[in-house]
């Protein structure tokens, strides 16, 4: 009996940031080493802010298979954005310093079990399609947000070198000091309209996944109802900036137990395809997708493209 003829090589592009926070020389190596044992393996390193966006949409025109994002969830988002709307799949391989998307998608934390994961996938072969968010014609994979919490990202990003070694508590100390400094005392103003009424407050959280962020391994959901399949987004407005609220949103974000959206200073909306949001007073605010500031503006649009991207996890 004549042996079956051994299945064609996917083509995988690796986009690989060299400063993500987990990255090392030889943890590359090692990884790209063992993929070309199941793949057709294509190196790529991104240098600037928005590289990956084009090597992905390149991958995509020349008909690769796959590309992985071997970074954090900035790599990931790039990637994104460059493959949507096509045929060519996402994969994710986490070397951040949060990599929520992998840990959405049921991706292992550490490294070598993640490679492993990626080589079984090799013969279980099945991209589904996710949904993405859009905010003023940027994607996003999980959340954006625009007030505080692009305020914190824009802080940790001026010192990557203690965002490195200090991971999610450097981001609590960013969140209490922009906190104090910025909000309790004249923090900006906007108002949200989403689902025929306007909602006003200092910062607007939305989520596009079933969690907004995560504290290590413990989720931080903030909304109800949002999914990566469920065509639609889900939000939350923080109404008030007062110190006292620190602690109790703090407590309902990571217990799990206590729902954000029965605090006071906070309104809850789910299931919306479309939010504007305004800056009332004429400041410019901050806006952050997957954990990357991008954009200060005064008015920004919120919207949803269901299935519009092709991921393997």
């Amino acid at each position: 009996m004549a042996l079956s003829e051994a299945a064609p090589r996917r083509r995988m592009l690796v986009i690989i940031n060299p400063v993500a926070s987990k990255m090392t020389a030889r943890m590359k190596s090692l990884v790209v080493y063992a993929l070309q044992g199941r793949y057709d393996v294509t190196t790529a390193e991104t240098q600037a802010k928005g590289d990956g966006i084009e090597l992905s949409r390149q991958a995509a025109a020349d008909g690769y298979d796959v590309v992985l994002a071997f970074g954090g969830d900035g790599t990931v988002n790039e990637v994104a954005n460059g493959l949507v709307g096509t045929d060519t799949a996402l994969a994710c391989l986490p070397a951040g310093n949060n990599n929520v998307v992998a840990k959405l998608l049921g991706v292992p934390t550490d490294v070598v079990d993640a490679t492993e994961h990626l080589l079984h996938l090799a013969d279980d072969w099945a991209p589904r399609s996710v949904d993405l968010g859009t905010v003023n014609g940027r994607l996003f994979t999980f959340a954006a947000g625009m007030g505080l919490d692009a305020s914190v990202v824009e802080r940790v990003d001026r010192n990557p070198r203690l965002k490195k070694r200090f991971g999610p508590f450097y981001y609590v100390q960013c969140a209490v000091t922009t906190f104090l400094r910025k909000y309790v005392v004249h923090p900006p103003r906007l108002e949200v309209e989403v689902d025929g009424r306007t909602v006003g407050g200092v910062s607007l959280f939305v989520q596009n996944a079933e969690n907004y962020t995560y504290f290590h391994n413990r989720a931080v959901p903030l909304v109800e109802g949002a999914r990566f399949d469920s065509g639609s987004l889900a939000g939350v407005v923080l109404t008030r900036a007062r110190p006292y609220d620190v602690p109790t949103v703090t407590f309902r974000a990571l217990s799990g137990a206590a729902r954000i959206a029965k605090h006071k200073g906070v309104d809850a909306f789910g299931g919306f395809h479309e939010a504007v949001v305004r800056s009332t007073d004429g400041r410019p605010i901050p806006i952050q997708v997957d954990g990357d500031h991008i954009d200060d503006v005064t008015e920004a649009r919120f919207g949803i493209q269901p299935g519009a991207l092709r991921v393997v996890a």
